[in-house]
């Protein structure tokens, strides 16, 4: 029998993800989930392929959402109140413009020193109505794409065991930075054939398999850029018909509602992998 082992949010795209026992599952995801993002002088989202600085940085958001605490090695914790009312301004995030709130210079400041280049710090607006694509159209906040990477143990494994032949070092699972991580399936990407399935009391439909990019170089722990794994082993086994390596699926939510550890995927239909 299936079941979720790890549940995880990103409240700043990029940063550290925050593990969780228990969550709401909302229309955009995992409760807070890339609510937050920095951002340049420019708008532009800053990212761990350009910024792997980004990875030291733990945030946490009250359960109310209205506070925000980061914490980085070497930088004294900041506590921002969360601002939801502010003036609106644009940001871009891959060639796409949506709304961001400004959370104010403290913040800018904060993550200007930690990361080294001019920063700021934006918040979803109330208002924020996004459209993602994929087999099953859904919402997110500031995800790349869709709400939900949902990873299966087994393939972690398998990947490892190649990485080994190889000669490599294992990498960890958070090098993928996963929302949901499921253990029980002895097929590894079965995670790729799952098209509309049940976790708790919610429901969620299949959009796309997740195509990797330099992020999982990045030592997730350190924001040490830490060589060609996983990319390397992943172009000779993992390369998705329609371009790029995959390793994971993203999952749109059909029906919100609250989800645990240890709770039962029930697959509703499969399909064939991507």
């Amino acid at each position: 029998m299936a079941k979720v082992v790890e549940l995880t949010s990103y409240p700043v795209k990029g940063c550290a993800g925050t593990p969780l026992r228990t969550t709401d599952l909302t229309p955009a995801g995992l409760a807070h989930d890339r609510t937050f993002m920095v951002v340049g002088p420019d708008g532009v989202f800053r990212t761990q392929r350009r910024s792997p600085l980004l990875a030291v940085v733990r945030p946490e958001v009250s359960d109310d959402g209205r506070l925000l605490t980061l914490r980085a090695p070497g930088s004294d914790p900041l506590c921002l109140d969360v601002d939801t009312d502010g003036p609106r301004r644009e940001v871009t995030l891959f060639a796409n413009r949506f709304g961001g709130i400004d959370q104010g210079d403290e913040g800018a400041a904060w993550f200007s020193d930690v990361l080294g280049v001019p920063s700021r710090l934006v918040r979803v607006p109330p208002e924020h109505d996004r459209r993602t694509d994929g087999l099953t159209p859904g919402t997110s906040a500031y995800a790349d794409s869709s709400a939900l990477l949902l990873v299966g143990r087994a393939s972690l494994d398998l990947l490892n065991e190649r990485i080994a032949e190889a000669g490599g070092e294992p990498v960890a699972m958070n090098r993928f930075r996963p929302n949901i991580v499921v253990d029980g399936w002895d097929e590894p990407h079965t995670e790729d054939r799952l098209r509309t399935f049940a976790v708790g009391t919610a429901e969620l439909g299949y959009a796309k398999l997740a195509i990797r990019c330099a992020v999982t170089t990045v030592e997730q722990e350190t924001g040490r850029r830490a060589g060609p794994e996983p990319l390397r082993t992943l172009a000779r086994h993992r390369r998705a018909a329609a371009g790029g390596v995959a390793f994971g699926a993203k999952f749109s939510v059909t029906r919100p509602g609250s989800l645990a550890i240890g709770a039962e995927v029930r697959v509703d239909q499969w399909g064939e992998s991507e």
